[in-house]
């Protein structure tokens, strides 16, 4: 088939498409298509002009039927290393505006009025170098023109801009704007500020009211890190933006609030889950960074060791009982989680999940946030998702003895059941059962596995530096001689932290018979724990000791993050 035959037959999906969805009527596609004898243009462009159909629905219709992702372009944040690579005069030629470029692995995202015009995307590849890879985009063309004159032009970078404000005047009226917000520096500060954390991965971005300035600090790879301080006068601005953003009430300072906002960032969608809380020096705002394409790893991806790996998978294909996660907040759960629901993620199986709130939306996966939901607790969510036939169900923490009552009864009656428990190690996790109200002949039996993990930071591959183990290394690594190990040291590629990236280590405890017959007589821990060691345990300690070996990461992270005390002994 030609490509004008392709287009054709595109044109008359499109148009067919759009009469099934009662989006328009025959006679409107019919109009347009005498239109497009006329002047050659694109179907939808004419329905749209024609007032037939909105530019933001044609845009989604047009991202369907050719298979090609589309671009809501009011929400993505401008990249400036994108911007650079595309003139001005090229992207008004073509109608076209790069939304995302990651240098590290030359990848291009392109919004375009025509996702499938080879020639537009060929002339781009010459002007941008044939290695770097272009990803199209379908976008409206009023959209892409509007885009055009507010990426193109203005200050984009965070030093750039807070010059420019420093130069300026603040516009209050115009922080809530829709029209021409580019005009606004504060309104580019917000949105640079918040490209910058994503770009710098990292997980939440804190504003913290002092009482002469403003500190803006980032968690990155777990650990806080204080980007800069701005003047006091920024902050009444930037906390109305941010507001506005979040869907909050701007007009009420003295009760804490919640939102989320949503946004494009280097071509990809990353959600913010906001909270403000007021504090003496004015509203204190964090913003947790909920980046999908971070959030949702597949499990051979968690750089976890084989026999790890094998033991989850091995929990993961039995049909009943309980699996439970433990580690304090920010320890990877929801990500340990996820993975393993979308291990076993297929259409032969209806996966429910319970979640406050709900994180990363993920297809196939009936998901329920308890926030939506009025006066539902987790245990009722249990107890309504029962009746909703299905074979996994995630509940995001076991919190008091209903819920835990609930859990169990699901697994005892033929489901699968993921959910967290705040515990410090895997044995650990039966104690705390006991104490929270349930029975030992309800844990017997029904509980498939434990997995305890904890987040560690991996070395700089660019600068870390090689040493010798000392005599508590040796003693701590179980080695008779010195051996080289790791430390950081610190370059521009890791922010002279030492560090880059993060890594999780995990202990899986299988619950077998031996371990079942121990629970249902109460067994102390440290009588668990041997029993446990017998059939191959491994705890935190020793799987962070692997990563030390391999030189992953350094001693000293890991005594920070993980008890080491007790290979000591």
């Amino acid at each position: 088939m030609s490509s004008q035959e392709k287009n054709q037959s595109a044109k008359k999906r499109l148009g067919e498409q759009l009469i099934e969805k009662g989006l328009v009527t025959a006679d409107q596609v019919e109009i347009a298509l005498t239109e497009q004898k006329k002047n050659g243009r694109l179907i939808g462009e004419i329905l749209v002009s024609l007032g037939f159909i909105s530019e933001s629905v044609m845009r989604d219709m047009l991202g369907q039927v050719l298979g090609i992702s589309s671009v809501d372009l009011s929400t993505v944040v401008p990249d400036a290393q994108a911007l650079k690579l595309i003139p001005k005069e090229i992207a008004e030629r073509y109608v076209i505006v790069p939304i995302g470029y990651k240098p590290e692995d030359q990848h291009l995202r392109l919004a375009m009025k025509n996702a499938t015009d080879l020639q537009v995307l060929d002339r781009v590849h010459a002007l941008v170098g044939r290695k770097i890879e272009i990803t199209p985009y379908v976008s409206g063309e009023g959209e892409i023109k509007k885009a055009i004159d507010q990426f193109y032009g203005y200050e984009l970078s965070v030093d750039g801009i807070l010059h420019e404000i420093e130069t300026g005047e603040i516009d209050y009226k115009s922080l809530d704007a829709v029209e021409d917000e580019y005009s606004q520096p504060l309104i580019r500060l917000v949105d640079a500020i918040l490209a910058d954390a994503v770009k710098r991965d990292a997980s939440d971005i804190h504003f913290e009211p002092e009482e002469g300035f403003l500190r803006l600090r980032y968690r990155i790879d777990g650990v806080l890190r204080q980007i800069r301080s701005l003047h006091k006068d920024y902050w009444s601005a930037i906390v109305v933006r941010l507001k506005v953003m979040s869907s909050m009430n701007i007009a009420e300072t003295k009760i804490s609030q919640d939102g989320r906002l949503s946004l494009q960032v280097q071509g990809h969608r990353v959600d913010f889950r906001v909270s403000a809380q007021p504090t003496t020096h004015g509203e204190n705002i964090v913003l947790r960074v909920l980046d999908r394409a971070k959030g949702i790893v597949p499990l051979d991806k968690l750089g976890l060791h084989e026999d790890t790996l094998n033991a989850l998978k091995m929990m993961m294909a039995r049909p009943e009982g309980i699996i439970l996660v433990t580690g304090p907040t920010g320890s990877g759960k929801t990500t340990t989680l996820y993975s393993l629901l979308n291990y076993v993620k297929s259409e032969e199986v209806n996966i429910m999940t319970l979640e406050d709130p709900v994180e990363y939306p993920v297809d196939m996966i009936r998901q329920t946030s308890i926030n939506e939901v009025a006066r539902m607790t987790f245990a009722d969510g249990i107890r309504s998702m029962m009746r909703q036939d299905p074979d996994i169900i995630l509940v995001g923490e076991i919190r008091d003895e209903d819920t835990a009552e609930m859990a169990f009864r699901a697994a005892m009656t033929g489901h699968q059941v993921l959910t967290t428990l705040h515990t410090n190690s895997a044995i650990g996790a039966i104690p705390r059962l006991l104490d929270i109200g349930v029975l030992p002949d309800i844990m017997t039996g029904n509980i498939i596995g434990i997995i305890s993990q904890r987040l560690i930071r991996l070395l700089c591959p660019r600068c870390k530096k090689a040493v010798m183990s000392d005599v508590v290394d040796s003693k701590l690594l179980k080695v008779n001689e010195p051996i080289r190990i790791y430390e950081a040291a610190g370059c521009e590629h890791c922010d002279n932290t030492g560090y880059k990236g993060r890594l999780s280590v995990i202990e899986a405890l299988t619950i077998g018979d031996e371990l079942d017959e121990l629970i249902a007589k109460r067994a102390t821990l440290g009588e668990l724990k041997e029993c446990a060691i017998k059939t191959g345990y491994k705890t935190l300690a020793d799987d962070s000791i692997r990563v030390v070996m391999d030189g992953l990461t350094s001693l000293q992270e890991v005594s920070r993050v993980i008890d080491m005390t007790q290979r000591l002994k």
